[in-house]
């Protein structure tokens, strides 16, 4: 039979830890080796019982469940960190993953789902709420630069317009109609989201497109 998975829990309400001990306990795969109320509680608990997965609340007095993670992270690095929380507000959710958490869970997420959480997060494998998600989808959207959504040929149109190209240098450079050029032009102004050529031709510099 494997070694049982190390558990610690940290989080600042007695009721939440317990209820979370008692149905980990009944896991034969697993072991709760520690609890921790407070951020700084788990630092330095985590040298004391070597957890294999800490369940980590955020927001506690006396450490928050980032700077631990942090800590923790830095001293262990082989120590797994699943955010447990009520609270999945940006900042919230990017510094904690950034922190290294493994897994980012609600506290309405069930048991048998924190349960599977902690075995993924001994083999690597991540757990991410899916409203927690949701967010990390739309901030790396937003983090994109917007030529990425241009074609290939509509690419190539906004480095001759950075260039300074007419419509008739570009339809004979790319051997190319006018009037498949200036449609080209309105496409690359809307994903751009300019509102002429010369702003297109500005953002060309800017992102070293020519």
């Amino acid at each position: 039979m494997c070694e049982a998975i190390k558990v610690m829990i940290v989080d600042d309400h007695d009721m939440v830890r317990k209820g979370l001990k008692a149905y980990l306990d009944i896991e034969e795969t697993m072991t709760v080796v520690g609890e921790a109320d407070s951020g700084n509680r788990a630092v330095a608990m985590a040298g004391e019982v070597y957890p294999d997965v800490i369940l980590m609340d955020l927001i506690m007095e006396n450490g928050d469940g980032i700077t631990a993670t942090k800590e923790i992270l830095q001293s262990y690095p082989d120590c797994k960190i699943i955010i447990l929380t009520s609270f999945y507000d940006d900042e919230q959710v990017f510094p904690a993953l950034e922190a290294g958490a493994t897994s980012y869970l609600l506290k309405t997420t069930s048991s048998e789902d924190i349960v599977e959480a902690i075995h993924k997060a001994t083999m690597q494998d991540a757990v991410i709420d899916d409203k927690v998600a949701s967010k990390m989808v739309n901030r790396m959207r937003h983090t994109q630069h917007q030529h990425d959504e241009l074609t290939e040929r509509e690419l190539e149109v906004l480095k001759l317009v950075g260039k300074g190209r007419t419509n008739a240098d570009i339809a004979d450079e790319l051997f190319i109609g006018i009037k498949t050029v200036k449609t080209h032009v309105s496409n690359v102004l809307h994903k751009l989201e300019v509102q002429d050529r010369t702003q297109a031709a500005v953002y060309a510099h800017e992102h070293d497109l020519v």
